[in-house]
Parts: structure tokens; C-alpha cells; sequence
């Protein structure tokens, strides 16, 4: 078995996902890979959806040459790579398609891919900064719960788990067009579960704070901004992916079958403090 800390713990996984079949969106590297491995773990059978099937580099996965699907299956599990830009529903259609497909249904949808543009105060960014986060953040979102949705509406249930970021919750400095697509992501998670609970869809968000992927590698690298970053969490360390997909696999299961539209900080208490622009 993997000794990654980015892998699931496969001896200890008690198959609360048994049975349910997941999309889980870029899922190659970082959080996605977490949650695709847990998943997995708990006895899902899991769709891994990125641009590309190999891992991002500077990420932090430690089995680097084993991809997400790759990972699953030598530990036992049920997995297949589909490649998709979520900023063409054209592409996420077929990507719920090719899961229905292949494993018979859907019950799950993690809508997980998402960039991060940062480093501007809000008149230096560029059109194409608040574009792009836009498109892969918001829109990205918005065609993975609508085209999951028509498939939950025709089995009468299903499951969504949107990862949205403390960014979501509230404003932070020279990451205007970052926390401006979240916020949308936010009301959009809620929108979906006062309109679809009658229907047996569940709809809650995850908001984690910088965990360590390859989309934070550069602050974590940085070691005066990795210790000030850790100082300012009441918890005083930075997240992890496992902190994350732990969350995931309990919206994912019966277990939270009465929270619906929650927006749930993994953040070690960040949310519980307040940056200014000189903090930064």
C-alpha cells in the first residue's frame, strides 16, 4: 500500500461510499486526488476528471508516478480517467454521459477543478485574470451541478459537494477576481439546494483555506510567508488534502443526509480572523 500522505488509508476506510458511484473534477493533483483516493477507499466507484491524466507538477503527492486512477486501482478500487475542460458544458455533458455509461449511474458529483489568479490590488488585474476565474471557477461549477443534476432528477436523489475556499466566505487582499468567482459558487451552492431538496438533491459546499497543492506551492516555498500564513490560523498550521477529502466522503454519505446547503470552513480558524491589505 502507499505510504503517501496524499493517499487514502485504505486498512481503515469503513466503505461509507459502498455502493455509490462519484464524479470527482480535477482530480489528478491536490484536493481532487484526495477526495478521488477516499472515495475510492470508502468503496465508491470514482469518475477522475482533469485536463490531463498526470499529476500537476509542483504538487505535493509523494507516489508522483502513479496517477489518481492508477493509485485506485492497485488498491482494489473501481476507477476511470475521462479528459474534460469543465469551461465547455459540451465536455462536462459527456463526462457525466461516460460515467453513467460505464458504472450504471451517478450518485455523487465533487465539482472540484478550479484556478487561482492572485497578486493585484482589483484596478491592476487584467480582463483576462477575472476571465479565466470565471470560467473554470464558476462556470466550470455551474455546468457540473446542471448536467448532474438532470441525471439526479431522474433517479430521484443524489449528492452534490462543491469546493468553494474561505475566498467564498468573505474578501481577502490582491485576490479580487479569486474570491469574486467563490463568492458566486457560494450562492450558487445555495440556490441549488433551496430549488432541488425536494427532489432528494443534496447540495453543500466545502471552503478550505491554503492547503498544500501545487496551486500554493509558491507561498509554501516561501518560508518567511509559509510561518506568517501558519501564525495567523488559530490552529497554526496549514491544511492538508486528507483535511479536506475527510469532509468530502462525510457529505458524500448517508451519514450527513440532513445538512443541505452548508457552507463549512476547513480552514483551522481562519475565517475567524481578518487580513488588510498591509498584512500582506
Amino acid at each position: 500500500m502507499s505510504t503517501s500522505k496524499t493517499s487514502a488509508n485504505w486498512e481503515k476506510a469503513v466503505k461509507r461510499l459502498e455502493g455509490k458511484v462519484a464524479i470527482v473534477t480535477g482530480a489528478s493533483s491536490g484536493i481532487g486526488r484526495a477526495i478521488a483516493l477516499q472515495f475510492a477507499a470508502e468503496g465508491a466507484k470514482v469518475v477522475v476528471a482533469d485536463l490531463h491524466e498526470g499529476w500537476n507538477r509542483g504538487g505535493f503527492e509523494e507516489t508522483a508516478s502513479a496517477t489518481t486512477v492508477e493509485e485506485i486501482e492497485r488498491n482494489g478500487g473501481a476507477a476511470f480517467f475521462v479528459t474534460c475542460d469543465v469551461t465547455s458544458q459540451q465536455q462536462v455533458a459527456a463526462l457525466v454521459d461516460s460515467a453513467v455509461e460505464h458504472f450504471g449511474t451517478l450518485d455523487v458529483i465533487v465539482n472540484n477543478a478550479g484556478i487561482y489568479r492572485v497578486g493585484k490590488l482589483v484596478h491592476e488585474f487584467e480582463e483576462a485574470d477575472l476571465d479565466a476565474c470565471w470560467n473554470v471557477n464558476l462556470k466550470g461549477t455551474w455546468f457540473g451541478c446542471q448536467e448532474a443534476i438532470k441525471v439526479f432528477l431522474a433517479k430521484g436523489a443524489g449528492t452534490i459537494v462543491n469546493i468553494v475556499s474561505t475566498a467564498g466566505l468573505g474578501g481577502h487582499p490582491k485576490q479580487s477576481v479569486y474570491n469574486i468567482s467563490k463568492g458566486a459558487v457560494s450562492s450558487l451552492t445555495k440556490c441549488i439546494a433551496i430549488e432541488y431538496g425536494r427532489d432528494g438533491i443534496r447540495a453543500n459546499g466545502i471552503c478550505p483555506t491554503y492547503a498544500k497543492t501545487s496551486m500554493t506551492r509558491g507561498h509554501f516555498d516561501d518560508a518567511d510567508y509559509m510561518k506568517a500564513f501558519a501564525e495567523s490560523i488559530p490552529l497554526k498550521r496549514w491544511g492538508e488534502v486528507a483535511d479536506v477529502a475527510n469532509l468530502a466522503v462525510f457529505l458524500a454519505s448517508d451519514e450527513s443526509s440532513y445538512i443541505h446547503g452548508a457552507l463549512i470552513p476547513v480552514d483551522g480558524g481562519e475565517t475567524l480572523c481578518r487580513y488588510s491589505v498591509e498584512d500582506e
